[in-house]
This record gives structure tokens, C-alpha cells and sequence, in this order.
């Protein structure tokens, strides 16, 4: 279908701003405009209490942030990671995105700053995601959360990281995980796929850009194919929680989403795959701008409860 008519006023503002590109800045600037064109918040869809604090991984302290819905508790618990292809993006990025889980799911959301490349290269941003999920698991009592309720979410490069933490924990026998949420997820390393030649311009996220993403990740690309980065490489994706996969139609990530979606219903998983149409890569972030981000906000909330989360 064609694009959204406010995805295409979003795609046509960027275009006249003349910004640099993410790929033709140094990372620290790259992130520093990202920061400065985060969506604000929308006090209709906050949480009611915000907590920073760090946890202690076996790489050093890792920051996270813990959205707390209204209620007692205790809550089921959504570990965000946010996406910026393991190089950019922050809890400041993803900031209004986590308020609006919290607040739409009734659950606390604890959004991992997991270290970024190219300071830190594969499997670093993977280990703080799996160590802090470890740790919201063994203390969610402590976090006024349920740890029998334990779902992990990303977009992007965090659904990568949520495919990899959910590989991880099982093959490294725990924490127990009801849900993952994959949300446009970067899956596979290859750029000739389809959506990477239908989408390699002209809708936010270029082909150009994920190159340059996954060679500062996975320098000279020579981890690129491990499982832990690539996770529809895999040989094996049986025995995983249920899923949920999330893609847009003008997305180059698109075709690797929907893949990874059938890899994992072939392997015996339960599995729910929705492709919105007229959407780009992003549009799950844009909860100042789009319905439909909230509206697959809700979908995630509804695939909590089917899986009892």
C-alpha cells in the first residue's frame, strides 16, 4: 500500500532539515543527533515513577532505567533494549517509547544502556543485555516486579539483542522468558535480501547505513554470521519462548524480520507476525506522531496476556 500519509509528511521534514547522515558523522556526533531528535514525551502515556540506577555486570556496571506503571504491583516485567544499530541510542532516546509500554502494559520496563560499538564490539552489547536480564530475573522482587512474568523487547537492533538474549537463555539455561517481543529486528547480515533492495533509500533507514552499523558491531564483518549476531543463522531455534515479530513494509529490514518470524514457527515455536503496511523502520518510536504506534504497543500488551505475562 502507499506510504502513511503522516509517515510520508515525517520522511518529507526530514529531508528538507538536510542533516547529516548518521554514517558520514563520528559516532558521538551520531548519537548526539539522534538524542536531540528523540520523540517527546506524551504525558497521556507516562509512566508514574522513574528510577535510574546501575547493576553490577561481570564487564563493569550497567546502566538501566525502570518505568513503573500505576498499581502496586507486583508487575510483569518488560527488559528493553533499545535500538541504533548497537552504536547509537540511549535511555534518552527510547525515553517516551518506554514511558508509553509502562503506562499501556501495566508492566515495569527496565530499559538496558548496553555498551556501545565501535568502543565496545560483538558480543558486548549481547553479554549486558543477557547479565542485566540475569538480574532483573534473580531481583525482581527487590524491583517490586514478578519474575515469573518476564518478557524482553527491542526495535531494531534491540530485537536483535531480544532475539540473542532469548538464544542465550536457553542455551545458558535460564532466566525463564514468557515473551519475546521482536520488533523490526535485525537478523541477518546479508544485504541482498529483498527489502534491503526494495527500501535501500528514500524511507529513513538505508542500506548504506545498516553496512556501516554492522562493520563498526562486527569489525571486517568476521563475526558477523555467529548466531548471537545473526540470529536466523542459527542452527538450531528450537526450544524458545513465544514470539511476537513486528515489521514495516518500506523497512529494509523487513524480509529478515518476516524470515527470522517463519524460522522460528518451523522450529516448533508459537509465533505472531504482523507486517504494518505503509510503515518504515522506526515507526514503532514514533509515539508523538503516529497511532500506530501505540497501536502495536497494545498488540504487545495483548500477546502479554495471551502468554500469561
Amino acid at each position: 500500500m502507499p506510504l502513511h500519509p503522516e509517515v510520508a509528511k515525517i520522511i518529507a521534514e526530514a529531508e528538507a532539515a538536510d542533516l547529516p547522515k548518521p554514517n558520514d558523522l563520528p559516532p558521538p556526533l551520531a548519537r548526539e543527533q539522534m538524542r536531540r531528535l528523540s520523540p517527546p514525551l506524551d504525558l497521556d502515556y507516562s509512566a508514574k515513577k522513574l528510577v535510574d540506577k546501575s547493576i553490577l555486570g561481570s564487564r563493569g556496571d550497567i546502566p538501566v532505567r525502570l518505568y513503573y506503571p500505576e498499581g502496586e504491583g507486583p508487575f510483569p516485567i518488560v527488559v528493553y533494549y533499545h535500538g541504533g544499530g548497537w552504536v547509537l541510542g540511549d535511555l534518552e532516546t527510547h525515553n517516551a517509547l518506554c514511558n508509553a509500554i509502562a503506562h499501556i502494559t501495566e508492566s515495569l520496563v527496565v530499559a538496558v544502556d548496553y555498551r556501545l560499538a565501535p568502543e565496545h564490539v560483538y558480543p558486548a552489547a549481547c553479554e549486558d543485555c543477557y547479565e542485566a536480564t540475569v538480574w532483573v530475573s534473580e531481583n525482581a522482587e527487590e524491583i517490586n516486579g514478578d519474575p515469573n512474568k518476564l518478557v524482553v523487547c527491542g526495535d531494531s537492533a534491540g530485537g536483535n539483542l531480544a532475539a540473542v538474549v532469548s538464544l542465550m537463555a536457553r542455551d545458558r539455561k535460564g532466566p525463564e522468558i514468557q515473551l519475546q517481543v521482536l520488533v523490526y529486528p535485525i537478523t541477518d547480515c546479508d544485504f541482498e535480501l529483498q527489502s534491503y533492495i526494495d527500501n535501500k533509500e528514500g524511507y529513513l533507514l538505508t542500506r548504506d547505513l545498516m553496512i556501516w552499523f554492522w562493520e563498526l558491531y562486527t569489525p571486517g564483518l568476521k563475526q558477523a554470521k555467529e548466531p548471537y549476531a545473526s540470529p536466523l543463522r542459527a542452527e538450531d531455534l528450537s526450544g524458545l519462548p513465544p514470539a511476537i515479530v513486528l515489521t514495516a513494509e518500506y523497512d529494509p529490514l523487513c524480509t529478515e524480520g518476516e524470515l527470522y518470524a517463519k524460522a522460528l514457527e518451523d522450529a516448533g515455536n508459537e509465533v505472531e507476525l504482523t507486517r504494518y503496511e505503509g510503515h518504515v523502520h522506526g515507526f514503532f518510536r514514533m509515539t508523538s506522531r503516529l497511532e500506530e504506534s501505540y497501536q502495536a504497543i497494545r498488540q504487545v500488551r495483548d500477546a502479554m496476556r495471551k502468554v500469561g505475562a
